[in-house]
Order: C-alpha cells, then sequence, then structure tokens
C-alpha cells in the first residue's frame, strides 16, 4: 500500500495528471482556476473546524468521521497544488525545501523558540 513512506512527490504529480489527462480536463486545469480551487477546498477545510474550540478540535483524531473528512479536504488542496504545480512546471519538492529555509532565516530559532511573535 502506498503512503507518505514509500511515495515520492513526482510519483503523486504524474498520478494526478494521468487523471486529468484520461478524462480530458487539461483545458480547464489553467492557473487562475487551480488557485481558485486550492482556496476553495481550503474553504472547506476551515469549514469542518467552524466553531469548534481548539480542544474539540485536538480530538478530530479520535472521530473517524471527522478524521476522514479532513483527510479528503487536504487530499483536494493537495490535488489542486500538485495540479497547479504541473501545469506551471514547479518543482514542488523544490519549492518547499527552498520555503523552509526562507522561514529558518526568516524566524531563527533563537529568536522563535517557543513564540509565534
Amino acid at each position: 500500500m502506498k503512503n507518505d513512506r514509500n511515495t515520492f512527490v513526482k510519483e503523486l504529480k504524474d498520478r494526478v495528471a494521468e487523471f486529468i489527462r484520461v478524462r480530458e480536463w487539461e483545458r480547464f486545469h489553467n492557473p487562475k482556476d487551480l488557485a481558485e480551487s486550492i482556496c476553495i477546498e481550503a474553504a472547506e477545510l476551515l469549514q469542518l473546524f467552524q466553531w469548534v474550540s481548539n480542544a474539540e478540535a485536538l480530538e478530530y483524531d479520535r472521530d473517524s468521521v471527522k478524521l476522514k473528512r479532513v483527510g479528503e479536504e487536504i487530499a483536494d488542496i493537495l490535488i489542486y497544488s500538485l495540479s497547479l504545480s504541473n501545469v506551471l512546471g514547479l518543482d514542488a519538492t523544490q519549492n518547499v525545501l527552498k520555503k523552509i529555509e526562507v522561514n529558518e532565516r526568516k524566524y531563527p530559532v533563537e529568536k522563535y523558540k517557543g513564540r509565534f511573535k
């Protein structure tokens, strides 16, 4: 079974691209519409936590129905993000690693450890 431990980002990008290709959806998958779709799916994820306390949200991992719904929304966000990376020819791995480096410089451990401000 495929999981995070044994799957490469390229495999996911290729699988998303194939899903789109066989349905002939490429013409609908332009950067603007994909970016909008990411926002819509992120809002759907946020809606799952609307009016829920932090304590209740931390309990979602004990509720299989809620956990499944959260996983589905995260999957939608990732699928659209990978599709946008495909359309624009971006290397998702390199972008994530570069962004982490930027954030490490922006938020040095000695200044921000255990703090959010």
